[in-house]
């Protein structure tokens, strides 16, 4: 019985090189019986490779859902539940793709869920640049700390909606041509993020170098804000920053190999190579939410992690500090709020009376 296409699912024709008619065919392949050429990629997913990544997602996700739960980082705690669900369900495609390459809703399971992904782990990674900033000196930095998540999760947003078109597009296209253009539009959407990612590593990189010059002048202690200067002088806090700039620039060297994967075209060499892809998606991902997940925030911050949140907007006077186990400060005893802006009046001026 022919489809409404004309096609005998029965008797395919599997010496054709018409692309419209291998299209059309294609949904009744089964692997042994059409040639792998006719895939979307012309390798099958190493099954053992894909479900080891899957299971890391899987543990990441258990641990991240822990610590969010217990240190309610509500809204860090939903964006890394978004990024890892999509991860997992990426790999899982990819494991479908193994099973029968020919299926291209497998493919785009796995294409638009990978390529969407990491956007999720780079809004994280904005909240927590804020509250740093908050902790070591908002006036050496050149947008308020809220700024920044506004501004990059904006853009992150922005680059999504284009992922997220551009894969429709391409999941509905019924020719080649129509398939194109939607990979055209999550192109857009990567370079997009990519061009965000490069303004946000200037601005922390710009952040942490009037640091040090304020540092070596000795005169970066006299604004930063005494709620924080347990945590600021911790170990943890330390490795809670190298962390987040270690999984940046992971992600973004990922980000770098998918728009040329996918500006290359399915049919590219790079598009075809298994070992890029495990080199350069999993892996990388897997090692940024990783160190992201050991440094968790909740960890780090404890109770200073809505304060730090609030940027100059709430810092909290009169109080005794009492340490918590990781060495951060923990604020009781006093209801009055008191700007960040004058606090360090005051700090300044206590300084010179004692001067």
């Amino acid at each position: 019985m022919l489809d409404r296409n004309g096609v005998d699912p029965n008797h395919l024709n599997l010496t054709t090189t018409n692309s419209t008619l291998i299209a059309m065919q294609r949904k009744y392949c089964k692997l042994g019986e059409c040639p792998i050429s006719w895939a979307t990629i012309s390798y099958l997913p190493n099954i053992g490779g894909n479900v080891v990544y899957l299971a890391c997602f899987f543990v990441l996700l258990g641990i991240q859902m822990f610590f969010g739960i217990k240190h309610k980082t509500w809204t860090f705690l939903g964006s890394m539940i978004m990024g890892l669900l999509l991860e997992i369900i990426g790999y899982i495609g990819r494991i479908m793709l193994h099973n029968n390459p020919f299926i291209m809703n497998n493919f785009l399971v796995y294409l638009i869920c990978l390529t969407i992904g990491p956007a999720f782990f780079s809004g994280c990674i904005y909240l927590c640049l804020g509250r740093i900033i908050t902790v070591v000196g908002p006036e050496h930095s050149r947008l308020q700390p809220r700024t920044y998540a506004k501004i990059f999760i904006g853009c992150d947003l922005f680059a999504l909606v284009l992922q997220a078109v551009g894969g429709a597009l391409a999941s509905t296209a019924k020719d080649h041509a129509g398939s194109q253009q939607g990979t055209n539009v999550m192109i857009a959407g990567l370079v997009s993020q990519v061009i965000s990612m490069v303004l946000f590593m200037a601005l922390w990189l710009d952040f942490t170098i009037r640091v040090r010059k304020a540092k070596a002048m000795g005169s970066l202690g006299r604004s930063q804000p005494a709620l924080y200067n347990t945590l600021r002088n911790s170990a943890i806090f330390a490795g809670f920053q190298w962390s987040l700039i270690v999984a940046t620039i992971l992600i973004f060297i990922r980000c770098i190999y998918r728009v040329a994967e996918l500006a290359g075209g399915f049919n590219s060499a790079i598009a075809n190579s298994q070992v890029s892809f495990m080199i350069f998606e999993g892996p990388m991902i897997i090692t940024a939410v990783a160190l992201i997940t050991w440094f968790h925030p909740g960890r780090v911050f404890r109770q200073l992690w809505v304060p730090a949140g609030k940027g100059d907007r709430l810092v909290t006077k009169g109080m005794k500090p009492m340490h918590s186990d990781n060495g951060s400060d923990v604020q009781l005893g006093s209801n009055i709020a008191l700007s960040e802006g004058e606090q360090f009046r005051e700090s300044w001026r206590a300084q010179h009376q004692r001067a």
